[in-house]
């Protein structure tokens, strides 16, 4: 696993929690100053890809429940689930309609097939091990059920420089002034050492997903992943990724 710790970008599973449990408070104000309020557009984009309307849908590791309302919005009926009960307190006061549950990603409460779409935005970069949180979210989805990932990424060309400037130096400097600022030391860190675009969508081919493609969202700053489970319950063979920009 490497070294463990905030300037690695990897934590244990209570030191992930322990960690968004203190930053709740400013979740969401970080978000929207970190990303200049893109992140809204990103999470209507990532719900329009997931959402049918009627799906039942999971919105794993949901934070303080952006996306999973996004994806009500899109007419989903939506279960979010996440393991900070301080960042689902905050999820709770949003809404009343979304049903919000205390869990593990890595090992999710519901039976086989619950769902039929998944999201998960600005959340798999935690897990201790991505391609079962993958896994996971394709067991509790029906055949032909979609997976949707968005998550940060490190950018090509032009923007490259601004992008470390903004996320290695402002943004930790930001989190100094507020509670659980170390958490803002460990966001850099831990985009640093995630796979790239290509690399996670061959993930998520291995966890068992069909037709994975994927786009990127604010000149490269973010992925957005697709993935489905395939109809015929075989796993599909790795590589066959398709990657889009």
């Amino acid at each position: 696993m490497g070294t463990v710790g905030i300037r690695s970008g990897t934590l244990p599973p209570d030191g992930v929690r322990v960690m968004f449990d203190r930053i709740a408070p400013v979740y969401d104000l970080m978000n929207r100053v970190m990303t200049m309020g893109l992140d809204r557009r990103w999470r209507r984009l990532a719900a329009a890809a997931a959402v049918r309307p009627g799906d039942r849908v999971l919105d794993a590791c949901c934070g303080t429940g952006d996306l999973a309302l996004a994806c009500e919005r899109a007419g989903g009926r939506v279960t979010g689930l996440d393991f900070s009960e301080r960042m689902l307190a905050r999820a709770r006061r949003k809404s009343a309609s979304v049903e919000w549950v205390r869990g593990d990603a890595l090992a999710l409460p519901f039976e086989d097939g619950s769902f039929e779409a998944a999201t998960v935005g600005f959340g798999v970069r935690n897990l201790a091990d991505l391609e079962a949180g993958f896994r996971e979210l394709a067991r509790v989805l029906a055949p032909g059920g979609r997976v949707v990932c968005l998550e940060i990424t490190r950018p090509r060309g032009v923007l490259r420089p601004f992008f470390r400037l903004w996320f290695d130096g402002v943004v930790p400097l930001l989190g100094r002034i507020l509670p659980g600022g170390a958490a803002y030391s460990y966001l850099p860190a831990s985009v640093r050492r995630f796979p790239g675009p290509e690399d996670l969508a061959e993930l998520m081919t291995r966890a068992g997903l069909a037709d994975v493609r994927w786009r990127r969202l604010g000149g490269g700053i973010v992925a957005l992943h697709i993935g489905t489970v395939p109809r015929n319950g075989t796993v599909p063979i790795e590589g066959n990724a398709d990657g889009k920009q």
